[in-house]
């Protein structure tokens, strides 16, 4: 009987294509997604390699990260090869690579267009299953003081406390906000409760002399400003 070929284990491979060789080699942009997925989870199954396993995983959710953001420890846990210890690593190194981001602007210039806000909010907000309603604390050159989240809630909305939102901006000595909060949906347009909203945190607001700039609404794909729309 012919004996079936087995795959080759990495060890095996051309050095060019094994991921770790790689990188050393030739750094770490040299690699693919599914490369760099390969390190990161470590190894594969009995019967998968490290990249196959991850060419798998990606090939799951077409190919985009920020959809494999949104995987859950369940979801993750829920593919074939993929134990906790590999779900958790892969759920560490995409929450690093958030806060990494957020981070870059947090501690930038100050706050110039509505695109600044969101290039803060939407690696944070945009792959959440919940909302979540934050308010960005500015001084009066529109320098960040502070980012805080107000409150979370279901799929659909979250409740605000307009008086809890007003004592942080009080607290902070801030001269200027930003909200901002996601729409799990996918739908980037507010509400009717988007609008109310923000009328009424305007109108708190002007009463302690801080002005309300802008309330940008994050969703994975697109987002919305309420200034640029000239809703504020």
């Amino acid at each position: 009987m012919e004996q079936q070929n087995k795959p080759l284990t990495i060890k095996e491979w051309a050095l060019d294509d094994r991921p770790r060789e790689k990188m050393v080699s030739k750094g770490v942009s040299a690699l693919s997604d599914v490369e760099l997925m390969a390190i990161l989870i470590g190894t594969g199954t009995t019967n998968e390699t490290a990249v196959g396993l991850s060419q798998r995983i990606l090939t799951k959710v077409g190919n985009n990260l920020n959809e494999l953001g949104k995987l859950g420890l369940k979801e993750l846990t829920d593919i074939k090869g993929i134990g906790k210890a590999k779900a958790v690593k892969i759920m560490a190194a995409l929450e690093l690579g958030r806060r990494r981001k957020s981070t870059e602007v947090l501690h930038k210039k100050q706050i110039t267009s509505s695109m600044d806000v969101i290039e803060l909010f939407q690696p944070m907000l945009a792959d959440l299953p919940h909302e979540e309603f934050w308010i960005l604390l500015l001084n009066r050159t529109n320098r960040i003081i502070e980012k805080v989240k107000i409150s979370e809630g279901g799929f659909i909305a979250t409740v605000v406390d307009i008086r809890k939102l007003m004592k942080i901006a009080l607290e902070h000595n801030a001269l200027g906000i930003i909200l901002c909060h996601n729409h799990p949906s996918g739908n980037h347009n507010p509400s009717d409760d988007d609008v109310n909203i923000t009328q009424k945190v305007k109108a708190a607001a002007t009463t302690f002399d801080i002005k309300l700039l802008d309330h940008i609404i994050v969703t994975g794909n697109q987002c919305f400003s309420m200034a640029d729309n000239h809703m504020i």
